[in-house]
């Protein structure tokens, strides 16, 4: 593949067609998926450090990927979309990003031999449903998104982000630019429906997985605790896991965060 640019396009999927922006050329070709009120760009920096093609895909319900969640909605159909893709683009390799993890955990259960190499940044849950308050709060971001004022979404994600960054000014406008974007998709429906599934149902299927897998998770994160993470390099066959210290992996660690997933997907 040679591209002179960024190339945004939409791909059909399942769900509906979703908005896909690819860069770089050549191998490999990683595809990236954001988390639940992530989108594209937040996805980007993983990828400063990794050669070859990288895509972004926006879920359903996230900018450009209008078709709505409904209620019989969930991690499988998350996978059936990124699966749809990723044939399409011809990607061989994959990171995700809790939701995104999620959806690519889904994927791996039906198909263990999809990808070359996975990268799981900050999974929140494997085959065991959460109730807990940070779940909770997801209820609470959905009716700040649907009241179509980002002031209080920005507000709402900045005190999601780690205390010692929250003065950050980087921060404070990230979380600003961030809910702008929000306000103008349909992620409210995604927020109420997901926090009730599980990517998969018995982990144990999880150990047919062959493919090199690197897990990232974070200390002090309630809504993405680090045991989720230890508990997948458990089941996981071929698996390296890294828990970064408290303070954001893409804010006071952003560097260590680069360098561990740019040479990972980029390996041989």
């Amino acid at each position: 593949m040679s591209l002179s640019g960024p190339r945004t396009s939409l791909l059909a999927a399942p769900g509906g067609d979703l908005e896909v922006l690819t860069t770089g050329k050549g191998d490999p070709h990683s595809l990236f998926v954001h988390g639940l009120a992530g989108s594209i760009s937040t996805t980007r920096p993983y990828a400063s450090a990794v050669r070859g093609t990288c895509s972004f895909v926006h879920q359903r319900g996230h900018g450009r990927s209008f078709t709505p969640a409904t209620e019989d909605w969930g991690y499988a159909e998350l996978a059936a979309d990124v699966r749809a893709v990723a044939d399409q683009l011809g990607a061989d390799r994959a990171l995700g990003v809790s939701m995104g993890a999620g959806a690519l955990l889904a994927l791996l259960a039906e198909d263990p031999d999809r990808f070359e190499r996975v990268v799981l940044v900050l999974p929140a849950l494997i085959d065991r449903p959460r109730g807990d308050e940070a779940m909770r709060r997801l209820g609470s971001l959905a009716a700040r998104v649907e009241a179509g004022d980002p002031g209080p979404v920005a507000r709402h994600l900045l005190g999601e982000q780690p205390a010692a960054v929250r003065t950050d000014p980087r921060v404070v406008a990230w979380c600003r630019e961030q809910a702008e974007h929000l306000v103008t998709t349909g992620v409210a429906g995604v927020l109420r429906v997901l926090p009730d599934r599980v990517p998969v149902i018995d982990r144990s299927v999880l150990a047919r997985v062959t493919c090199p897998v690197l897990v990232v998770g974070q200390e002090d994160d309630d809504l993405h605790p680090a045991p989720v993470a230890r508990e997948l390099g458990e089941v996981l066959s071929s698996v390296t896991v890294r828990i970064l210290p408290p303070g954001g992996i893409m804010w006071e660690h952003r560097r260590a965060t680069r360098e561990l997933v740019g040479e990972f997907l980029s390996a041989p």
